[in-house]
């Protein structure tokens, strides 16, 4: 497992890589991550159907389908929202056709493309490291992260949470086999967190502030130092390919609906504890752990913390095999926002 030195070596050699790549092509900037194809005219022809994908940590997604937002922005189109419980799940409806759009952490795109998905990255969020933790039952023996060794530990697999526990073990000086990972969807996984049915859990929020909540675990690693627990958006090709305009309303609204969590909390915790069923509390718990969250294209800095994602995947093979982040990013036309650095 790669340590903080090669952490940062592999940091300067992506950032050289990217930086050869864009002179040969005679581009600077985010200009430089364009595929080709994404240069081809937008369709005429209106979006017939927009399905979103999102998660109950989905904040600004979330606001959107509550205030009813899009459903006026495209009027001509017909809008649908799809919950799921975690990103894997949501991006292997988004590759198969089942959605246009969505929401998810780190890791989730790295498994899809290494497993051949075709999705494109299309915006991000800043890092929240706060927002997702390694949580132990308050009378657990473990004290370290190093006391994770031997230990069965629920996560749910190719989530954000995934990578978190990756970068811990690195710390820690544990490999990957030295402990026992239990791939559980977050509820299941929390029923298996307070039966002791395994040693510790890694999850983010809203279930991880629930959980703190409701039996005070303790947490032994946040991201901080860790994990940037990034947050991207995800497209399909024909959205992207064929409708940049719909992307660019899109990032318009999610930007706005940040700017409303964070002038009016009061608002958007009760529309977030109406939609969820979660109680006030958990919902403005989870919040203060929220920086805001505008969203804007994804820059060579976020393609180079991508890859480090991917590499780190790579290198014990959990993915079958090594990736380029930087060939499903999109920087389309028509999106004018300025380049945001997660």
């Amino acid at each position: 497992m790669h340590n903080p030195s090669s952490q940062s070596n592999n940091r300067r050699q992506w950032l050289s890589l990217l930086a050869t790549s864009a002179a040969a092509w005679g581009l600077t900037g985010p200009l430089a991550l364009h595929s080709a194809w994404a240069q081809t005219p937008a369709t005429i022809q209106p979006l017939a159907q927009l399905r979103i994908g999102y998660q109950k940590s989905a904040v600004n997604l979330v606001i959107l389908k509550q205030q009813g937002v899009l459903e006026k922005r495209f009027a001509q189109t017909k809008v649908s929202w799809i919950e799921f419980p975690a990103g894997p799940q949501l991006l292997e409806a988004l590759s198969v056709g089942s959605l246009e759009f969505g929401l998810t952490g780190d890791s989730p795109p790295v498994f899809a493309q290494a497993a051949g998905k075709d999705l494109w990255y299309v915006g991000a969020e800043p890092s929240k490291p706060e927002s997702s933790a390694i949580l132990v039952l308050a009378d657990s023996p473990i004290r370290t992260l190093a006391d994770l060794k031997g230990r069965k530990v629920a996560l749910q697999k190719g989530s954000s949470s995934h990578y978190l526990l990756v970068r811990a073990l690195d710390k820690a000086n544990l490999k990957w086999t030295d402990i026992q990972p239990i791939y559980l969807a977050p509820a299941d996984a929390r029923a298996a967190f307070e039966s002791k049915s395994v040693d510790a859990w890694v999850i983010w929020d809203p279930f991880y502030a629930a959980t703190e909540l409701a039996i005070k675990p303790r947490v032994i690693a946040n991201g901080k130092g860790l994990s940037g627990n990034s947050s991207f958006y995800l497209a399909s090709r024909p959205l992207v390919s064929q409708h940049p305009d719909v992307l660019n309303i899109l990032f318009d609204e999610l930007s706005r609906a940040d700017r409303f969590v964070h002038e009016h909390r009061a608002q958007a915790i009760k529309l977030i504890a109406d939609f969820s069923g979660l109680d006030a509390g958990v919902v403005s718990l989870f919040l203060q752990r929220r920086p805001r969250s505008p969203v804007g294209l994804l820059g060579a800095e976020a393609v180079l913390d991508q890859q480090l994602v991917a590499d780190a995947f790579a290198k014990l093979a959990l993915i079958p095999k090594p990736i380029r982040v930087s060939e499903i990013v999109w920087q389309g036309p028509g999106l004018t926002r300025s380049v945001l650095k997660p």
